[in-house]
């Protein structure tokens, strides 16, 4: 991996994932991290620590992908582009115009910005929904895009329209599959790491946590530390025309995420089962090998570690307030 000297403007920068992707690269010897965000979701806390490191700044006259005149002049004389803004799941589903907008034409305009700025690498932030539910698992990068979801739509066209870019202009790229991330400066939006932040809310005020079904939706989760590294390291790679799953290729039922939380929490509460709501995936875990062999990622951080290390960040949250 080689990132010294590198200038990277960073998409979506201030927003769960971005803002690690962003102090992560701070440990680089990156010349330029430059945040480009319109904080829709992201927000400036999230940088507080990145900002105080004089290589790293706000693009200060804009942050939408759909501007395509500020997009060119935030990344002119950038070497490399992380580009992780986008319309999340739901959001996706109850408003398919603004998905078809923000993740489709956003993603061709940067994709343009690209080529006209002649950036030499692309780290495009795609999705696990592109494989919908597993076919076989581990998932691996050739399992059948069988999605059914606008949200999962709009990535699959972004990873294709940066093939097309690869073989059009020679723009080299790396797309990420991420599994189901969480952890630090999550948000409650999240279509499946959601149940982790309301089973913190409903124990933090003595109810009962629920789980929607049998409780044996199994899913692949991923701690969002190494998501970013992750990032970084396919930022520092020169590999062509990829896509990586991102993950840690371990199968979770959402009934043993939820006494593991319990138990951290210290909590008796027993979980209380009501009948399944919609469910866009129920079985998904990534085969983490072709991520291993060619990007040297490896995700380290196991679940119950990742889980401590977000009810200590969710601890500090709330001592933040009380001040």
């Amino acid at each position: 991996m080689n990132l010294k000297g590198q200038r990277i403007l960073v998409i979506g920068g201030a927003g769960f994932i971005g803002s690690h992707v962003v102090e992560q690269l701070l440990h680089e010897d990156v010349a330029q991290v430059v945040v480009y965000d319109d904080f829709s979701r992201g927000c400036r806390d999230n940088l507080q620590g990145a900002l105080r490191d004089p290589r790293a700044s706000v693009f200060e006259h804009g942050g939408n992908i759909l501007h395509p005149d500020l997009l060119a002049a935030a990344m002119k004389g950038k070497d490399t582009v992380i580009h992780l803004a986008a319309l999340w799941l739901l959001h996706c589903q109850d408003y398919p115009g603004s998905a078809f907008d923000v993740n489709m034409r956003g993603t061709f305009n940067v994709l343009q910005a690209c080529i006209t700025n002649r950036v030499k690498r692309l780290v495009y932030s795609s999705s696990a929904s592109v494989y919908g539910d597993a076919v076989e698992m581990p998932m691996t990068e050739a399992h059948p895009f069988n999605n059914r979801t606008f949200y999962g739509a709009t990535k699959i066209a972004g990873e294709q329209m940066c093939r097309a870019f690869f073989h059009r202009y020679g723009l080299n790229y790396a797309a990420l599959r991420y599994m189901n991330v969480y952890g630090p400066r999550q948000d409650e939006r999240g279509a499946y790491t959601s149940v982790i932040m309301k089973v913190i809310d409903r124990v933090e005020s003595g109810e009962r946590p629920v789980i929607y079904g049998d409780g044996s939706q199994s899913y692949d989760f991923v701690f969002v530390g190494d998501v970013a590294r992750a990032n970084v390291l396919a930022a520092g790679e020169a590999l062509g025309d990829e896509a990586f799953n991102v993950g840690t290729g371990v199968r979770t039922s959402i009934g043993d995420l939820v006494r593991e939380l319990l138990e951290l929490m210290g909590s008796s509460l027993q979980p209380e089962y009501l009948p399944q709501e919609v469910a866009f995936v129920q079985h998904r875990v990534g085969s983490t090998e072709k991520a291993a062999k060619l990007l040297d990622f490896r995700a380290e951080v196991p679940l119950r570690e990742g889980l401590r290390r977000l009810l200590a960040w969710r601890q500090s949250q709330a001592r933040e307030v009380q001040r």
